[in-house]
């Protein structure tokens, strides 16, 4: 264990393990947020969330290999460890755990877990394996950390809701604790990704956002049809260009199946490329 002024940075499982162990003991209630680094506004808004919350407050820092398939960017990942350690101390996190992959993932680590159909849709046919990786790495963070609660962001949706399903399907005594998408001025989501986007990548990107508010207010002015709302949608994104559409699509917000006729709560999911970006965003109507 090292340490940054008041933030202490925990690199081994049995070092987290202890931390833990002392917060039971002591009755303190364990806020965790896990992330992948390169900490953006969106971050810091789930850190202070749990910092609000808790007694003890965890962050952990892990680029996941399990969770990137292959050509995707694992290796080009934003990393900034130094100014990330100014932001968690800033916020006032108490521990940061920030293991190596062999940590995580020994020799010899064979066990995964399969989330089912909650990751066979929106992005999953498009990134096979990912959300086995996803929920592969939390369980076992959760496993170490060991918190009362996790804060996980409605960016990454689907996400929220297979981690959601993990901790009830496994009876894992944690609550999750979800919080809204933290946006740049002109509404995209704010992502770690963003930073790959071109000036005039960033100028575009903008009508991802702004293609979602056009099927909330059709759908608010009377609209309950599907097709015609998801037609809305893709005028607007075809207008600035954005021709890379993996899905733009409007689902249950909870079992995330597909939706024909449109009712107030459900979720407008899309995912696109600008470039070799991929972006996603969502909301509920």
């Amino acid at each position: 264990m090292d340490s940054a002024e008041s933030l202490s940075v925990l690199n081994r499982p049995y070092e987290m393990k202890e931390v833990s162990d002392a917060c039971k003991k002591a009755r303190k209630k364990l806020g965790f947020v896990p992330t992948m680094g390169a900490l953006h506004q969106g971050h810091i808004s789930l850190i202070e969330k749990a910092v609000e919350r808790a007694d003890v407050t965890v962050a952990s820092i892990f680029v996941n290999p399990t969770q990137f398939g292959p050509g995707e960017d694992f290796d080009r990942y934003e990393r900034d460890y130094e100014g990330d350690i100014k932001k968690l101390e800033h916020c006032g996190v108490d521990y940061l755990f920030y293991p190596d992959v062999s940590d995580i993932y020994p020799g010899g680590f064979e066990t995964t877990v399969s989330v089912g159909n909650l990751g066979n849709c929106l992005c999953g046919p498009f990134r096979p394996g990912h959300f086995d990786g996803v929920a592969t790495v939390v369980l076992k963070l959760f496993n170490v950390v060991r918190p009362d609660f996790a804060v996980f962001g409605r960016k990454d949706y689907q996400q929220l809701k297979i981690i959601q399903k993990m901790v009830r399907d496994f009876d894992m005594d944690i609550e999750i604790v979800e919080m809204p998408i933290i946006r740049e001025p002109d509404g995209l989501a704010m992502s770690s990704r963003n930073a790959y986007l071109s000036a005039e990548q960033r100028i575009r990107a903008a009508a991802v956002n702004k293609a979602l508010r056009e099927v909330g207010e059709k759908f608010k002015s009377g609209c309950d049809d599907c097709r015609i709302l998801l037609s809305e949608a893709n005028r607007v994104l075809r207008m600035a260009q954005i021709n890379d559409i993996d899905y733009i699509e409007i689902r249950d917000p909870e079992t995330l199946e597909l939706r024909h006729r449109v009712v107030e709560g459900d979720l407008v999911a899309l995912a696109v490329r600008v470039g070799d970006t991929r972006l996603i965003d969502n909301t509920v109507l």
